[in-house]
């Protein structure tokens, strides 16, 4: 009896020990504003992302440029309502034109993505 309690309590204890454990995912853009190929009939101040999961916004960057090279975005990124899903930049006011955003998040568990997409300001 002792013989098979033993037997028992290591089959449970490899099952447990090779369980599959859960993947820590990435934060992954579920939605920004302006979102991708969006066409704007007034420039926003500022453009927000929502993210799968916490973002870490002191090593995470949002760049918008325009014609020319011309950088738009203003300051740093920052967590929008105390959300860490929730980031977001200000800009600088925005001409009409074509706008290439690029974004690249640091998920609070470390893991990096990364992403662009374009957004345009009509006259």
């Amino acid at each position: 009896m002792h013989r098979i309690r033993l037997i028992l309590a290591a089959g449970l204890l490899t099952a447990t020990w090779a369980a599959p454990r859960p993947a820590h995912a990435h934060a992954l853009l579920r939605h920004a504003a302006p979102g991708a190929g969006a066409t704007l009939r007034e420039a926003p101040m500022r453009l927000s992302m929502e993210f799968s999961e916490g973002v870490e916004p002191a090593f995470s960057s949002i760049t918008v440029v325009g014609a020319g090279g011309k950088h738009f975005e203003q300051g740093k990124p920052y967590v929008v309502g105390g959300d860490p899903t929730h980031v977001a930049i200000d800009m600088l006011p925005l001409p009409p034109g074509t706008y290439d955003v690029t974004w690249r998040a640091t998920s609070v568990d470390t893991h990096k993505t990364q992403g662009n997409y374009q957004f345009s300001v009509s006259p």
